[in-house]
């Protein structure tokens, strides 16, 4: 695969188990990594570079990643599906923190911070914080609901996720050097938390008791943390010992927090490290390489050898300078030889134990050139192959220009902010980018504050801008790039300000002179002078007339010769053009030949340098005029004075001057367009009102006539409505005449019903009584018979058993029989 075709990862994240990891590449495409089957696949195509991964969230099967155009989506790696779309961020999200949970998430970014509810997708809170201040970092406490903020000021504060009640802030250290915090890492069991930033001092915070418990300087490699990571072991209880520092040199190192003991370290200047991932697990490491490629490490081969009794306490305490209130905290870390066994494999690991260096410590300074790289050597390399590798080129310039990385010293500029000089920059010189234009304006202004002419000199966002654009995401190696080519490359440039340094253009044209006389003396006859055929080439440094790669080559050669091979390269430029200069004779030919791209070959203009380097004569030769290389002081940047500072300061009261004017120019234009637009809304207003007033008149009149033309239908409809209510009268008189006869023939047939009815009850009654008479008169012809029977019964019983000597009793016996044939007979007469 050619590199150009190389796909690079870019982030990575494990998931809970620890045994399989998500990678995303910078053309959106997300793979799976299974350790343990040592199998991968492609799970999706988004099509976009990923910033940032999450794959520990409750549904084991779902990740989240956050995309180049600032959205946050979740997939699911089985379907392949997109469960959810987040919208929300203005900027690229950093990072992505799931809670431990996996219910929750807060996406992060430089302006705010959002929190997340995984199981319905919605927004729950936002922090929003003020433009001045960047968020460097928020994430979840491990086994906690406390959320951690960090912002750039280097304060850090501690909230309750389900009320955003602030709970508490770490207190910021006043004493010793400002770190300006970047990297974070927490133990697993959230008690500790390691900080570090543009220093190589890191800051160990106890969280349960909210105070600095110890300050751990890393080894004179080490000038920038980029990130920190807690390695987890299984038997510490979550407290975690061993912690990963990745430094700006590529390089990872695992140090014992308590011990201050170096135990090995991963990656090196050749095969650099970007970014390192830890699984929850501990037991594997994966870095993502400077190339793009990833490395996984196990950390079983990596620790076997520190599992041994460990030697003599190594931790030393340090003392001295300004970190004197810190001197109880600090420990330096040493390194120890750790010898490891002999692998059978032939492959070539990453892995390199550090071993002490062969030199001593006097010799480690601080802006030593790496091991076999210094200047003869690279010069040689130059000559050799016309350039520097693109892959180191910004490495081996850091190294020509011996930066010092002031980061106090820069910090102390950009805090003053935007100087006013720079203020509009985007209006003079547009930039479609809006981050370069930010870069562009931060870095002049860090100049202006630096020097007061930087904010007087026009030509100086040419001077910048293509140190801007290389090192666009690092300001203060720009800062400090550009402020050692003012020094260096541009010495007297600014003598004769605010005209272009007459004296440097005039040793230009000596060299030309002495070169090439035709050329001159055909420049000279054309009306051109040096201000139009050098002057353009060094105000803008090239960046006009050649391509990038082009450029990059040229300033190969610049920063690796003394200062005046700027200038003779201009000559050189001139020399090597010479052709189609003799056809031009108009100036403003010339004007566009040195403000634009022609077809020439930049390593002859490079070799044509060299010549007239090497033949000009020591009289007329730049260096008699231009000083040796002078890199930046370490600590504090110099004092530039090399200016006349009546003119800047009386440039500067002259353009404070005009901007007051300016400013109340704009007042009193403010107040008068304010005055005129109140006139004119006023006059519109009046006609708008006499407008309405006769169409209120107009509307009168019509609703006039249509009120007129209601009343006549109203009365027409009135009349209509009495004629109406009359027949109604008749019919409802007519109708409740029917209903009172309905009413009387319905109470007569009633009535006739009920007598019928009575009728029948009397005829019925009748029959009843009749039948009953019927009955008991056949009851009593049967009595009476039977009344008869008794009667001629008890005769012949009488007649038989009658004695003479009783006549009483048989008188009673007939008065009662009498008596019962007298009742017969009256009930037979009632009924």
């Amino acid at each position: 695969i050619y590199w150009t075709k190389t796909v690079r990862f870019l982030h990575v994240a494990f998931d809970t188990t620890g045994d399989s990891f998500l990678a995303g590449d910078h053309h959106g495409n997300i793979y799976v990594f299974d350790i343990s089957r040592n199998r991968f696949r492609l799970v999706q195509k988004t099509g976009q570079a990923c910033t940032a991964l999450a794959f520990t969230l409750r549904r084991t099967t779902e990740f989240l990643v956050a995309l180049a155009d600032y959205t946050i989506k979740c997939f699911d790696k089985d379907t392949k599906q997109l469960v959810s779309w987040m919208r929300g961020h203005e900027g690229a999200v950093s990072s992505i923190s799931v809670h431990s949970s996996g219910r929750y998430a807060i996406t992060t970014s430089s302006d705010t911070a959002q929190l997340w509810d995984l199981d319905t997708f919605q927004r729950k809170r936002k922090l929003n914080i003020k433009q001045s201040v960047g968020i460097q970092r928020v994430f979840f406490l491990p086994l906690s609901n406390t959320i951690l903020s960090c912002f750039s000021d280097d304060s850090i504060f501690a909230w309750e996720s389900d009320t955003l009640f602030c709970k508490y802030q770490l207190p910021v250290p006043d004493c010793g050097p400002r770190i300006s915090y970047k990297a974070f890492a927490v133990a697993r069991d959230g008690k500790s938390l390691a900080a570090g930033g543009r220093s190589n001092l890191l800051h160990l915070w106890c969280l349960e008791s909210k105070q600095l418990v110890r300050v751990i300087q890393m080894p004179t490699q080490v000038r920038t943390v980029r990130q920190l990571e807690f390695l987890p072991d299984s038997f510490d209880g979550g407290a975690n010992q061993t912690l990963g520092v990745l430094s700006q040199d590529g390089v990872m190192r695992f140090i014992n927090i308590h011990t201050c003991k170096l135990l090995f370290h991963m990656g090196s200047h050749d095969d650099a490290i970007t970014a390192v991932t830890v699984s929850p697990n501990g037991r594997h490491v994966v870095a993502i390489m400077d190339n793009g490629s990833i490395n996984i490490y196990s950390v079983q081969s990596l620790t076997q050898e520190l599992n041994k009794p460990p030697p003599s306490q190594v931790a030393v305490v340090s003392s001295g300078g300004a970190d004197q209130d810190l001197s109880g905290l600090k420990v330096k870390v040493r390194s120890e030889v750790v010898q490891r066994p002999a692998k059978s494999s032939g492959r070539r690991t990453q892995v390199k134990i550090l071993r002490p260096p062969a030199v001593s410590a006097a010799e480690d300074k601080e802006n030593e050139l790496p091991a076999g790289l210094n200047k003869k050597r690279l010069v040689a390399l130059l000559k050799a192959f016309g350039e520097y590798p693109a892959k180191y080129r910004m490495f081996v310039w850091r190294s020509l220009l011996c930066l010092p990385e002031n980061h106090a010293a820069y910090s102390s500029l950009t805090d003053k902010g935007l100087h006013s000089a720079y203020l509009t920059l985007h209006d003079k010189y547009p930039i479609k980018s809006h981050k370069l234009q930010r870069g562009l304006q931060r870095v002049l202004s860090a100049l202006a504050h630096w020097a007061a002419i930087f904010g007087e000199v026009e030509y100086l966002p040419l001077v910048a801008f293509p140190f801007v654009k290389l090192f666009q995401n690092n300001p203060m190696l720009c800062f400090e790039v550009v402020a050692t080519v003012i020094v260096n490359w541009c010495q007297h440039w600014f003598e004769y300000f605010p005209n272009p340094p007459l004296n440097i253009l005039s040793m230009a044209e000596n060299v030309l002179a002495h070169h090439d006389k035709e050329l001159l003396q055909h420049l000279v006859d054309c009306g051109v002078t040096s201000q139009l055929y050098v002057w353009p080439l060094l105000e803008t440094l090239f960046s006009e007339v050649l391509t990038r790669d082009e450029w990059l080559k040229l300033f190969d050669n610049i920063f690796s010769n003394h200062p005046s091979f700027l200038l003779v390269a201009c000559v050189a430029y001139v020399v090597c053009c010479r052709e189609p200069l003799l056809l031009c004779s108009q100036k403003q030919d010339f004007e566009y030949f040195f403000h634009h791209r022609n077809n020439l070959d930049v390593g002859a203009v490079i070799r044509e340098a060299y010549r007239l380097m090497g033949s000009t004569p020591d009289d007329i030769h730049p260096k008699t005029l231009l000083s040796d290389f002078t890199p930046l002081t370490k600590g504090q940047y110099p004092v530039f004075n090399h200016y006349p500072e009546f003119i800047v300061e009386y440039q500067s009261r002259e353009r404070e001057k005009i901007r007051l004017q300016e400013m109340e120019y704009l007042r009193e234009r403010q107040e008068v367009s304010a005055l005129r637009a109140d006139v004119v809304r006023r006059r519109a207003e009046e006609e708008t009102y006499y407008a309405q007033q006769e169409m209120l008149q107009k509307a009168e009149e019509q609703r006039r006539n249509i009120l007129a033309q209601e009343e006549e239908k109203l009365t027409q409809q009135r009349a209509k409505l009495a004629a109406m209510k009359r027949e109604l009268k008749v019919k409802e008189l007519q109708l409740l005449d029917a209903t009172r006869r309905r009413f009387l023939k319905h109470q007569q047939d009633l009535r006739a019903a009920q007598i019928h009815r009575l009728d029948q009850e009397i005829s019925r009654k009748m029959d009843l009584r009749e039948q009953e008479t019927a009955a008991a008169v056949q009851d009593l012809e049967v009595r009476q018979m039977e009344l008869e029977t008794q009667r001629k019964r008890l005769e012949q019983v009488t007649n038989s058993f009658l004695i003479p000597s009783q006549p009483l009793l048989c008188h009673t016996f007939l008065q009662l029989f009498l008596r019962l044939v007298s009742e017969f007979l009256t009930k037979r007469d009632s009924c």
